[in-house]
């Protein structure tokens, strides 16, 4: 006769765990809890020292009246929100500045990214050792320091030696040297030829490489049934490429809302025609130009508001594509 003998494990009392686990997790050394915080550190020391110091300084001095007298005495002068109630209020604000900071950077990205997505559409057709050479051709134009640029444009424009003036009338066009840079159209059209330039390759790279992930297979069953080129690109590109163009528009607005080298070193850009301010060089001018950092500042606190929301977007975008 066989008997089986049991042995009865008490229950745990109340506060007791009996996974290990827990009691584990409860008894993680110090050092492990710490340690990604040690890693991060020095960056985000980093981080506060050449960023978040800098912005807190700004934002101090955008709620006060400073200038050379305060700089010479070291004092401060604390006026509350008077310099953000002055930018709002002032009508050069919503005449000029923000028309030409917002328009400029809406037509700069749509003219971006629609001719760089046509460069793209390019480059896929190429065999690799020409899409090699023209990619590295392009490359050069983004490579290309925004104030060197920026010469070369104005000296295109030159009224007295510049290429363009020369080509127009030796087709008649205009009797004499044409200062483009006093009209604040062919101003900003200047500056327009300016960013594209320089912008658009990244843009042509970035869409060649989800061009280079499309299929191929889908797009000739396309073509056989009868869809032409512009049908394919918006029923099958588009659609696949769409976190690309995503990421590349928001990009793109947040680098020509804040356009600056190239406002200020065009002629008259600088303060001089003060039809053609945007909110960057504004800030400067009334910082640097005007002897008024408070003021500057303030327009330097909405300008980074503006490109923070732009900011909080291009991340929220990030993180959908992520869990898609």
């Amino acid at each position: 006769m066989s008997s089986v003998i049991t042995t009865a494990t008490p229950a745990p009392g109340r506060g007791s765990d009996p996974s290990p686990a827990a009691g584990g997790a409860r008894r993680r050394p110090l050092l492990t809890r710490v340690r990604p915080w040690l890693l991060l550190g020095p960056s985000l020391i980093v981080l506060g020292v050449l960023l978040l110091w800098p912005l807190v300084q700004v934002v101090l001095l955008s709620f006060q009246n400073y200038g050379i007298r305060e700089i010479r005495k070291g004092s401060t002068n604390f006026i509350g929100f008077d310099n953000y109630v002055e930018a709002v209020t002032d009508p050069q604000l919503w005449t000029v500045v923000v028309p030409n900071t917002v328009g400029f950077a809406v037509v700069s990205v749509l003219t971006t990214v629609a001719f760089g997505t046509l460069v793209a559409l390019l480059l896929a057709r190429l065999g690799l050792v020409w899409r090699t050479i023209v990619g590295s051709a392009i490359m050069i134009a983004w490579a290309m320091p925004a104030v060197t640029g920026t010469y070369v444009w104005t000296w295109i424009f030159d009224a007295d030696r510049g290429i363009f003036n020369t080509w127009m009338q030796g087709l008649g066009l205009i009797d004499g040297p044409t200062n483009w840079f006093t009209n604040r159209w062919a101003f900003y059209a200047i500056v327009l030829l300016n960013v594209v330039h320089h912008g658009f390759p990244f843009v042509a790279i970035t869409v060649l490489a989800g061009l280079l992930g499309v299929s191929k297979e889908m797009l000739e069953a396309a073509e056989i049934d009868g869809a032409g080129a512009w049908r394919r690109f918006w029923k099958i590109i588009f659609p696949t490429l769409k976190p690309v163009f995503s990421v590349v528009i928001i990009l793109s607005t947040i680098w020509d809302f804040k356009v600056f080298t190239q406002v200020f070193l065009m002629p008259g850009g600088a303060g001089s025609n003060r039809s053609v301010l945007n909110l960057g060089v504004w800030s400067y001018v009334e910082s640097f130009g005007q002897n008024r950092y408070g003021f500057g500042s303030a327009l330097a606190v909405l300008l980074t508001l503006v490109l923070l929301v732009i900011t909080v977007i291009y991340i929220r975008t990030l993180l959908k594509e992520d869990q898609l």
